[in-house]
């Protein structure tokens, strides 16, 4: 069949809930997919940040297909082996006490807002508690994730969501002391705002509202799902700046493709006892197993050295972007979590540089966003600028 065929076949069939490219990827190799067509693409935006190790690792196919071998699935009733070993690893990363293995990023965030809840609760025995999110954040668009997700385009055709969520501005500490009362459970926010725009919480910042949260008995919540993983150069981006939550989410690159998530807490915050919460597939030997090789690779392939290296290249490249043409207004960003700010709707730029052969992604209507698999190397980084320019010229002509 052509490509035209099987995408007039799947508008019959999905539902259309996403404006996909017209394109229909059938394979991918390192930091390249191609099209059922033949067609290659460099890839830089890995899935929406997930295949930090690229595509068609064979250390990583090799541990997901003996896994399929021996046991996919057998539930939460019993222990396996692969979700054991992932949550040693995990929880050693993070600096973290306990994990919850879910099946999604949004679902670890549902599990972070019931832990809070839950905690709160426990001291006081009320469910009137609130949390404080920051405006131009993303969680994710189940009901609990969207409701603490600070953009009303999300939110509007979905309301009522759940209450007691009130938005402070992101890197302003005087908005998030404001909102604090007696009545407040927890902070939640993350240290890279992705959808938002890539935007990197200040140092100041995240001190300060991990002050905030000492003095007054309330968890911080750490949403790393998109900047954890080493997309920042570090494993997780809060490590920047020296503090620890409470809570912290994590999922994308944490399973390399394979759809897991997770939520870790500390002691203090480990509120959740058997019947509060729970998942049929969350946790699986299958996707463990993924987790738990994505952790091996990392150390054994240095990816974060990588991130470090090839993030500075990056940067560098995208600040003279910025100085080269009128219409990029800025460049924000950490490690291979980057994004250009443009002053024209960026929706048309992106489409033709897939067009060109090379994937960007976009962070709102004005934002560029550069996350390629943490495998990506210089030589990569040049070959998308070359396309990416001339896709420039060509709409600055």
């Amino acid at each position: 069949m052509k490509m035209s065929e099987y995408i007039d076949e799947a508008e019959s069939v999905l539902l259309h809930t996403y404006n996909r490219y017209q394109i229909v990827f059938d394979k991918g190799e390192g930091v390249y997919l191609y099209d059922i067509e033949g067609k290659r693409y460099l890839d830089f935006a890995a899935g929406i940040a997930v295949f930090g190790l690229g595509y068609n690792n064979k250390k990583f196919n090799d541990a997901v297909k003996a896994q399929v071998d021996k046991l996919v699935h057998t539930s939460n009733y019993y222990y396996n082996v692969p979700a054991i070993e992932a949550a040693k690893k995990l929880t050693k990363a993070a600096g973290m006490d306990r994990v919850f293995f879910t099946n999604s990023g949004t679902e670890a965030i549902e599990g972070a807002i019931k832990t809070a809840r839950k905690y709160a609760f426990n001291k006081d025995g009320k469910n009137d508690h609130e949390i404080i999110a920051m405006n131009h954040s993303f969680h994710g668009r189940s009901m609990g994730a969207l409701s603490v997700t600070g953009n009303p385009h999300y939110q509007e055709a979905f309301k009522p969501l759940i209450g007691g969520i009130k938005f402070a501005d992101f890197n302003d500490l005087d908005s998030v002391k404001v909102l604090v009362n007696d009545k407040t459970c927890a902070i939640i926010l993350e240290p890279v705002q992705g959808e938002g725009g890539i935007y990197p919480a200040t140092d100041e910042f995240l001190k300060g509202v991990r002050k905030i949260c000492d003095e007054n008995d309330i968890l911080l919540i750490f949403d790393e799902i998109q900047c954890g993983m080493g997309r920042s150069g570090r494993m997780f981006a809060h490590e920047y700046a020296g503090v620890k939550p409470d809570v912290m989410t994590v999922a994308k690159a944490l399973g390399n493709g394979l759809p897991i998530g997770a939520f870790l807490v500390n002691e203090k915050a480990a509120a959740l006892v058997p019947g509060d919460h729970g998942t049929t597939y969350g946790g699986n030997p299958l996707v463990c197993a993924a987790a738990d090789k994505v952790f091996d690779i990392f150390e054994e392939e240095h990816i974060l050295e990588n991130v470090n290296e090839v993030g500075a290249y990056l940067s560098e490249k995208l600040d003279e972007l910025v100085n080269e043409y009128d219409f990029i207004t800025a460049h924000r960003g950490v490690g291979l979590m980057q994004g250009l700010e443009f002053n024209v709707p960026v929706g048309p730029i992106a489409k033709e540089t897939i067009e060109s052969g090379v994937i960007l992604i976009t962070a709102g209507t004005n934002v560029i966003r550069f996350v390629p698999p943490l495998i990506v190397k210089k030589e990569h980084v040049d070959e998308m600028l070359k396309t990416f320019k001339g896709v420039l010229d060509k709409v600055n002509a």
